[in-house]
This record gives structure tokens, sequence and C-alpha cells, in this order.
């Protein structure tokens, strides 16, 4: 062991004189063991910086998937919803028709109970009719098919619609199909 404690004291002797030795000896400037320490130090920046951009790009790729997978699940249904759109079409014109023809009440009833039942059902998946009569016209909701004038409702309001139109969510499934109006006519 007292070899050990020599050879420690030795050791450290010298370590001690060539800390003093460089603390001491003057560098110069721009040597080339300092300009490798210079360039290895912006390396290792450049090498974080790459590592933290990466870092968040892939961040940002996992929230922009996270989004895109809410978004699908939210939307998954829209082709069943424009294929029963036809269904509720043809009821609708079914109580026009029914409206018309005599002594069809029977019938008239059992059709508008079954219209409002699939309508209530599209409405408890998100699923609401757009509204168009007296209300501006907005061609992201609604598809002009003709003006007309009208005493009742100023320019640019919806007189009446030809077909309803329907919204998922916040998202147009069909567009209303309805007559626009030019204001009242001239006299």
């Amino acid at each position: 062991m007292p070899d050990q404690t020599i050879d420690n004291a030795v050791a450290d002797a010298a370590l001690e004189s060539v800390a003093a030795e460089v603390q001491t000896k003057p560098r110069s400037k721009g040597s080339a063991a300092d300009q490798k320490v210079a360039d290895l130090e912006q390396q290792i920046g450049e090498a974080n910086e790459r590592a933290l951009r990466s870092h968040a790009e892939l961040e940002n790729y996992r929230k922009r998937s996270q989004r895109e997978l809410v978004e699908e699940r939210r939307y998954a249904v829209v082709p069943l919803v424009r294929d029963l759109l036809a269904v509720v079409d043809n009821l609708e014109r079914a109580i026009e028709a029914a409206q018309k023809s005599p002594g069809g009440s029977g019938l008239l009833d059992g059709v508008k109970m079954v219209a409002s039942q699939f309508e209530n059902i599209l409405k408890q998946h998100q699923c609401v009719r757009i509204e168009t009569v007296g209300t501006p016209f907005d061609p992201n909701q609604h598809q002009a098919i003709a003006q007309e004038p009208s005493d009742e409702h100023p320019a640019g309001t919806i007189t009446r619609a030809a077909q309803s139109g329907y919204k998922l969510h916040d998202r147009v499934i069909r567009p209303a199909q309805v007559f626009v109006s030019t204001g009242p006519s001239p006299a």
C-alpha cells in the first residue's frame, strides 16, 4: 500500500504541474487544437439543433395524425347518410302526394310519423337539415337553382326549397337546392 500512496502523490503532483503550465502558458489564437475544439463545439451545437427540430417535427406529425384520425372517425358515416337522404326525399314526396289526394289521411299520418322518426334518428347522429326559407342565401350551404321576384323576401333571401340540404356535424353533406329572391317585383 505505501507504494500506491507514493504513486498517487506523484500522479497528483504531475497533474498539478501540467495544470499550472496550461494556465500560465499563453494560448496562441487560432492554434490547430483551438480551431478543432471550436469546430467540434459548432458541430455539437448543430447536431443538438437538428435533434430538436427532428423531435418537433415528430411531435407535429403525431398531433396531425391524431387530428386526422379523430376527423376520419367523426365523418365515417358520410356515405351512409348520403344514401339515406334519398329515402328522406321519397318520404317527403309521399307526404306531399298524400296531402293532395282525398281520403289519404291515415296513410299521410303514417308516412309523416316515419319521416319524423327518420329525421330524429339523423339528428341523434348530428345530421341536421340546413335551414332554407327566409334565410340569407349562403353558397357554402345552398345551391341556387333559380331566382324569382318576391314581395315577402328581400333580395338574396331564400324564398323556397326544391330539395332539402343536410349537414353532418359542421360539414355539408348535400347542399339545399333553393330559389333565391331578387327582391320585390318591378311595378
